[in-house]
């Protein structure tokens, strides 16, 4: 593949201008008006921050988006999945309110948020993967299926499982139902916490594959040999007994959401906006963050996924290091920035993977605008 275009401003604001703006001048000289929102439906897929965490995204970015959107005639509405740990985005409804908690309302983005893998996230839909080598389908919430266009407003930075968090992560592990995720982490094969299982046999009640059975002591099994990993049992208890052992490897991880990107974007117009701003060592799905690493970038913006991670990835790569914070005291001097603080983690599979499958490309012309 050719280098891709990427479009960049940075967080320099003259007197009587704002960053705000300069988003928007960003996102049209980027194309966004190329793409036909005529009475379309726009998925602005978003994370809308685990209470208690402060690095996630303004609304504010959300509504000059969803502003420009509705002046193209689209339809925008916000969107996330719900996560598969236990938390306060577990469910539509703790997912809903965190979401008001941080922020994140129609008063305030002056469009709705959507929970799109419904109540308990089972409300999925099965996607062919083209060319996919990890996964040949992906569990993709229903809303985002739904949706004529897709839109990905990301925060980047850090992620102790893959290394950074980018457009990638944001469209491929947040698009995922709690299936999805369940198969991204582990290759999709829940298991039940007997100390918290009380018995109650509502999950085999939802499970279709008869995996699902009980011992003397009452509490429920899994068998592997019958289970597919749909994910369904993990929905449906109300105790949380059963949970994801996240074994699968750092690697096959980045591959599968690059897969699963691909199975979201595919065949529909999309584009995409990655703000660089508090760039925290992990992800916004912990109910904290620690300090920015590097001094906030600015905005990057673009129609390729891979290309705008990359970029993004370079600048961050390329930024000073903030003293006293965790990226300071590592003892790395030969590691890139993301490999410093996640050593374990191999970013460049994302990228890599992402190429091979036809997502995008790592090769970018990078324009500034004022």
């Amino acid at each position: 593949m050719s280098g891709a275009k990427v479009f960049f401003t940075s967080m320099r604001c003259k007197v009587g201008d704002s960053l705000l703006n300069k988003m928007d001048r960003l996102i049209l000289k980027a194309g966004i008006d190329q793409i036909d929102f005529d009475k379309k439906y726009a998925a602005i897929k978003i994370h809308f921050g685990e209470p208690g965490n402060l690095s996630f995204l303004r609304p504010n970015f959300s509504k000059t988006l969803a502003d420009r959107i509705k002046a193209l005639g689209g339809k925008p509405f916000l969107t996330d999945c719900n996560t598969l740990y236990v938390g306060r985005r577990n469910n539509a409804l703790v997912h809903l309110d965190a979401a008001f908690e941080n922020g994140y309302s129609p008063l305030s983005t002056g469009c709705q948020n959507i929970i799109a893998d419904g109540l308990k996230g089972t409300d999925d839909i099965e996607v062919p993967v083209s060319g996919g080598v990890y996964c040949k389908t992906a569990r993709i919430g229903r809303a985002v299926m739904d949706a004529d266009i897709v839109i990905s407003l990301t925060h980047f930075k850090g992620h102790e499982g893959t290394g950074f968090g980018g457009v990638i992560k944001n469209i491929g592990m947040g698009c995922g139902s709690r299936a999805g995720k369940m198969i991204m982490h582990n290759n999709g094969k829940p298991e039940v916490k007997p100390s918290v299982c009380v018995g109650c046999r509502v999950c085999a009640r939802f499970c279709n594959y008869g995996a699902i059975s009980f011992g003397d002591d009452k509490k429920a099994y899994i068998d592997h040999d019958r289970c597919v990993g749909c994910g369904r049992c993990i929905g449906s208890c109300n105790y949380h007994a059963i949970h994801n052992p996240n074994e699968g490897s750092g690697d096959e991880l980045c591959c599968k959401m690059a897969e699963y990107t691909k199975a979201v974007l595919d065949g529909r117009p999309h584009f995409h906006i990655s703000v660089v701003n508090q760039v925290s060592p992990c992800c916004d799905c912990h109910n904290e963050n620690d300090a920015a690493v590097i001094p906030d970038i600015g905005i990057f913006a673009g129609f390729d996924p891979v290309a705008v991670d990359k970029a993004c990835i370079d600048a961050v790569n390329q930024a000073p290091v903030i003293t006293g914070t965790v990226l300071s005291e590592q003892n790395h001097p030969e590691a890139d920035h993301f490999t410093a603080i996640h050593p374990v983690t191999d970013w460049r599979v994302q990228i890599s993977h992402a190429e091979k499958i036809g997502l995008g490309t790592g090769s970018y012309e990078l324009v500034t605008v004022d």
